[in-house]
């Protein structure tokens, strides 16, 4: 189905939750439409309007982030209603060339791509050497771009079954569009070649060889030659060289200063602070905390500002030393916390000598703690936060969950010259779960309709608000897979839409519906874009809730509106604030 009122006006504005908007224009990949998309999302960026956190242009949309509770909702929808009428600016981007070693170990897939194309390895090289492409958006990993159109003739699908690792660098085609890997991860496009550009590198200005509108000239290399990776970048553009890369300067933080040592790492536990905004448009994931609320009462408990770093464990503490005086504080998850073998309770500040040992024992409620210390989590700042995402390897420590042996850097500690008055100084005038509140068995989490609602049946609706679901053991921090519970049965198919969905922008609480009608919950290390339609997006003051659920638990989805989903964020503001 297409978008309401597009047809009209050309565009359409829909809530994605209570924390984002989409711009959506005619449904279709072509440069004169994307061209506007991204006037539309340069318009918007350069007002600099009050709580927009991220302005991202796609093929055909633009997504624009935002803090609901400071961000004027209704001078936004003005500002996108006025760039989205205004004709689009006719500037192209930069011209980027690529030289490609297509071929052999480079290019496993030229020979298949050739059978496909019923032409010679050399002819489809040509091919894809020959045109100009544009760079429609990024998305799916930070620094990856989605280029077209590719010739026809070459234009092989993706494969049935994708890679479980592919090498950096490495070009690819997926039907009409082309791209570079830019870190080795799993992928399901067709390989011809590699590239020796590193296309994303954090630790320099800018992190991505790409922007959304650049054009790409693919130039050949000599056939199956090894590829040297380097650091090369676009003209006239500075970079930070190896020598001081991002993970050189990760370990340089954790060896200065006060510290913290981790005996045993636990499950899985790592470093977030407030998310890593204003980068989602290079496909930088947002990342940080999966229970905001019990993160900032960590910080609060300890004198620390909101989005200063923690350490999120899930179900399985770790074991941690700190190696200097210390006041620290756990919230989220109660998962049995002892301090030098006496019991420490949860939601309250706690000094600990020098040498004193943090450990857990059993999951008692909730699945995620927050380990909060006076002074925060010091490892540097990459792209703006301090927060770890795995999946690209940025942030915390060598962007990986804590090991065993690992010195975590602390920042100075709080005093009542810089601190005046922190919370661990005074009793709290609320009850913590008022604030926090900890399941074990599962939640009921209420949901805004949109932004791809238009595409399912009402009674697509229906189901999704009368069913209790399942958190299947396919489930991280990127996203939950859901079940239907065994007395239900699956979404009929005559409710999920046909066809493929235009690759979007993906928000925190969007609730996926692919193919198999089983929905996914995309969660704080969700990727930026996604190609499955969200039916509904859940609101900002019940993430926190989704934030502290395992595997096994269970789901319930409730409709609401967005006044609903604003006064439910302002009650939780205000208990805040009342402590």
């Amino acid at each position: 189905m297409s978008p309401d009122g597009i047809r009209d006006s050309g565009f359409g504005i829909r809530d994605a939750g209570d924390s984002a908007i989409l711009l959506e224009l005619e449904p279709v990949i072509d440069p004169a439409v994307n061209a506007r998309a991204i006037a539309i999302a340069t318009a918007i960026t350069d007002q600099r309007l009050a709580g927009v956190r991220d302005v991202i242009p796609t093929y055909r949309s633009v997504a624009v982030h935002l803090d609901p509770w400071t961000c004027d909702i209704e001078a936004l929808r003005k500002a996108m209603r006025e760039a989205a009428a205004s004709p689009p600016a006719s500037a192209s981007g930069s011209l980027v060339e690529v030289p490609v070693s297509y071929g052999g170990d480079n290019g496993p897939d030229l020979d298949d791509v050739a059978a496909f194309a019923k032409l010679p390895a050399r002819t489809v090289i040509d091919r894809h050497c020959g045109p100009e492409y544009r760079v429609f958006m990024l998305g799916f990993l930070p620094g990856f771009a989605y280029m077209g159109i590719v010739d026809a003739s070459i234009a092989a699908p993706r494969k049935a079954t994708p890679r479980t690792r592919i090498p950096a660098g490495s070009v690819g085609i997926a039907g009409r569009q082309t791209g570079v890997y830019p870190r080795s991860s799993p992928g399901g496009w067709q390989l011809i070649g590699r590239t020796p550009l590193n296309v994303f590198d954090p630790a320099r200005e800018p992190a991505s060889l790409f922007r959304a509108g650049d054009r790409v000239k693919f130039i050949p290399a000599e056939i199956h030659s090894p590829v040297a990776r380097t650091l090369e970048v676009r003209a006239n553009e500075s970079w930070i060289p190896d020598s001081v890369s991002h993970k050189g300067l990760r370990h340089w933080g954790m060896m200065s200063g006060r510290c913290l040592t981790v005996l045993r790492p636990g499950l899985f536990t790592t470093i977030q602070d407030g998310g890593r905004w204003g980068y989602q448009d290079r496909g930088v994931p947002v990342s940080g905390p999966m229970d905001r609320q019990a993160h900032r009462l960590a910080n609060a408990l300890v004198g620390n500002p909101p989005d200063a770093a923690t350490l999120e464990a899930t179900l399985l503490g770790p074991e941690l030393r700190f190696d200097q005086p210390t006041v620290m504080a756990v919230t989220g998850a109660d998962l049995e916390a002892a301090i030098d073998d006496k019991p420490a309770a949860i939601d309250t500040p706690h000094r600990v000598k020098s040498g004193g040992i943090l450990r857990f024992g059993a999951r008692r409620s909730g699945t995620r703690a927050y380990i909060a210390i006076d002074g925060g989590v010091d490892v540097p700042v990459i792209l703006g936060s301090r927060s770890t995402h795995v999946v690209s390897g940025l942030g915390g420590i060598d962007g990986r969950a804590l090991r065993a042996g690992d010195r975590v850097s602390l920042g100075s500690p709080n005093d009542e010259r810089s601190e005046p008055n922190p919370l661990w100084r005074k009793p709290l005038r609320f009850a913590p779960q008022e604030t926090i509140t900890r399941t074990i068995h599962g939640a009921r989490l209420r949901a805004m309709r949109g932004p791809q609602n238009y595409q399912f049946e009402e009674s697509a609706l229906d189901w999704l608000a009368g069913t209790r679901f399942t958190v299947s053991p396919q489930s991280d921090r990127m996203g939950y897979r859901l079940v239907p519970g065994s007395s239900r049965i699956p979404i009929p198919e005559s409710r999920i839409p046909a066809g493929s969905m235009i690759s979007d922008a993906a928000f925190t609480g969007g609730i996926q519906i692919p193919p198999s009608g089983d929905p996914i919950l995309l969660m704080a290390d969700r990727q930026t874009t996604g190609g499955y339609p969200q039916i509904a997006t859940v609101i900002t003051a019940d993430l926190p809730l989704a934030g502290q659920l395992a595997p096994g638990d269970w789901i319930e989805f409730a409709l609401c509106t967005r006044v609903e989903a604003i006064a439910a964020l302002t009650e939780q503001e205000e208990v805040f604030r009342a402590g």
